[in-house]
């Protein structure tokens, strides 16, 4: 009997190995520390409240089951973020809805400085899925090139040339709008 025990105890072992393992108390630290960015990251990547949420219960999930060599809070957390890209690049290959187009949304010209706000939100929508993440991690989040690279599975080489292009085109778009508003300029 013993040895029935023992074999089934270690054929459990051999198939959770690698699995990340993390009891009740220390995922409920995690999540408390990164579910808030994530779902920031996730709601503006999306532009959708309802879908952001599903990716989040998703990405932690996913997360949990996971076969991962033992990681630090960090590498976790690059780790989370990446799962939650790729989710978010997975529905939009699933989905019929097409990105909207650099054309297809026409900013009005603000009324006023304090509608600078809202033109850097509706320039940050007009950008690429992948513009978006790069800058939100980077600007929002505070991550570093490497940090970016894990988290997104880009070369560390290329975030640097990868986030100018990203700034100069949000820069530009920026410009086209305040452009007819000279009061935004200033």
């Amino acid at each position: 009997m013993n040895l029935e025990l023992t074999s089934t105890l270690e054929a459990v072992e051999a198939e959770t190995e690698g699995v990340l393992r993390m009891d009740e108390s220390a995922f409920r630290a995690f999540y408390e520390q990164t579910s808030t960015p994530l779902l920031r990251f996730l709601v503006c990547s999306t532009r959708r409240a309802d879908l952001a949420e599903d990716i989040l219960q998703e990405t932690y999930c996913r997360l949990l089951t996971a076969r991962v060599p033992a990681m630090d809070d960090r590498q976790m957390r690059n780790y989370l973020f990446r799962i939650a890209g790729n989710l978010v690049r997975d529905r939009w290959r699933r989905s019929n809805d097409e990105l909207p187009s650099e054309k297809a949304v026409e900013i009005p010209a603000p009324a006023s400085h304090l509608d600078r706000k809202l033109v850097v939100r509706q320039a940050f929508d007009r950008l690429k899925p992948r513009e978006r993440q790069l800058l939100w991690l980077a600007y929002v989040e505070g991550s570093s090139h490497q940090e970016i690279a894990a988290s997104t599975g880009l070369r560390s080489g290329s975030i640097r040339l990868l986030l100018f292009r990203a700034r100069r085109k949000m820069a530009s778009l920026i410009a086209k709008s305040t452009a007819a508003d000279p009061e935004m300029s200033q």
